[in-house]
């Protein structure tokens, strides 16, 4: 195999993406089984060259890709580089088929898709002073600009991303136990731990279960679908298609279409469909989300607080639930709602609509989280799992609180 070939990957910061990207880079949004940057070098053969972040990422984003990777950079490389837009999930044909001096943009926004440029070339683009491109137009929708659109891209990310991880995790034999059935493989990795009794449909789509992940009696998996590293799916969960669970996360319940992005808890019984979860989110038992209209109809939506309902082109649209959200026992969420970072909803009353950042909503009324009793709150969760917040991550989470009130 030819050595990788070097990229960048820029946060534009330009859509209402808050949900997605408070506490990381876009290029760092679970939107499949990968992560965005995942996804598009796995499959180019493509090395990460540098990542352009917003200024408030600049710390949390070093941390998170580590020292290796440089932030806001543009090193020295001599071949040309390829340049893309961490809004655009989707490893395109067109990041194979520019050449040096070509660009190509989104139709609909105008906004810039990729490039192959230089490394003079790339630090202009970069600084805000383009340089003179063969620009092509994509027609397609191909970035994302609202929360809702990880359910819009969900699916042909996933089909993206078996195949890429077939090539590290071996189709196997059927556990001892377990029944299994369907044409697509079933790809469990050495160090996962399947327990007799589980159910596993490959009909439609591969089956991915990660190192050191667990499936416990009774559960069910349909493909396609990927558990990753270091998950729980608890006994008689039934994972529906086109789920993907990130790392160290417990699940239980009837969950479908679900992309969970970290470190979430859904241990108990109740329903989520058509949802994106960030890291450290926490359902009471019982929780459960309408991801269907009573009349069938397009989901609508409010991306932010105070903002305007916009059409989601979504029939099955669930719920967007940002990181560190808490729902008490029977939480019920509405169709369509977004719910911004680290609200703790424990109201009578059903999640619908918009909720603010560090929202605090009981059957008193929706106030401020207190910034000094959450962070408390937080690293009592993370410690849960052995995690201490840097001193940058809890800086980024007090300036998102100060911003909130």
């Amino acid at each position: 195999m030819t050595d990788p070939a070097p990229a960048i990957f820029f946060d534009d910061a330009k859509g209402k993406l808050a949900p997605l990207r408070d506490l990381r880079p876009m290029s760092e949004v679970r939107t499949g089984a990968l992560t965005t940057r995942e996804r598009i070098c796995r499959t180019f053969n493509l090395s990460t060259a540098a990542l352009f972040v917003q200024t408030p990422h600049t710390t949390i984003a070093a941390e998170l890709v580590g020292p290796d990777i440089p932030i806001n950079v543009v090193p020295e490389i001599d071949p040309p580089l390829l340049v893309i837009n961490a809004r655009c999930p989707l490893p395109l044909d067109v990041f194979e088929q520019l050449e040096p001096g070509q660009a190509a943009t989104e139709a609909e926004s105008g906004d810039l898709v990729a490039a192959r440029v230089t490394a003079d070339q790339a630090r202009a683009l970069l600084a805000g002073d383009p340089p003179d491109l063969d620009t092509a137009t994509i027609e397609d929708r191909v970035l994302i600009s609202r929360p809702w659109h990880v359910r819009t891209f969900r699916d042909a990310c996933i089909d993206a991303d078996l195949p890429l991880l077939s090539q590290s995790l071996p189709a196997t034999t059927d556990p001892a136990g377990c029944c299994h059935f369907g044409d697509h493989p079933l790809l469990i990795a050495q160090g996962a731990t399947i327990f007799p009794a589980s159910i596993f449909d490959t009909t439609n789509g591969a089956i991915a279960i990660h190192p050191g992940a667990t499936v416990r009696p009774g559960a069910t998996i349909v493909g396609p679908a990927s558990i990753g590293p270091g998950s729980t799916v608890l006994d008689k969960a039934f994972i529906k298609a086109n789920t993907a669970v990130g790392p160290v996360c417990k699940v239980a319940g009837e969950i479908g279409g679900t992309i969970i992005q970290a470190h979430s808890n859904k241990g108990h019984d109740g329903h989520l469909g058509d949802a994106w979860l960030g890291e450290w989110v926490n359902l009471g038992a019982g929780t459960t989300n309408s991801n269907l209209l009573n009349t069938y109809g397009e989901v609508t939506a409010v991306a932010e607080p105070g903002g305007p309902r916009e059409r989601t082109g979504e029939t099955f649209f669930g719920c967007v639930l940002g990181d560190h959200v808490k729902a008490a026992i029977s939480t019920r969420i509405m169709t369509g709602s977004i719910v911004h970072t680290g609200a703790m909803w424990a109201a009578t009353a059903p999640i619908t609509g918009c909720v603010d950042r560090f929202a605090w909503a009981t059957d008193a009324g929706i106030k401020p989280y207190r910034t000094d009793r959450f962070l408390d709150v937080m690293r009592t969760s993370m410690g849960r799992r052995k995690i201490e917040p840097s001193d940058a991550y809890t800086a980024r989470v007090r300036a998102l609180a100060e911003i909130s009130k």
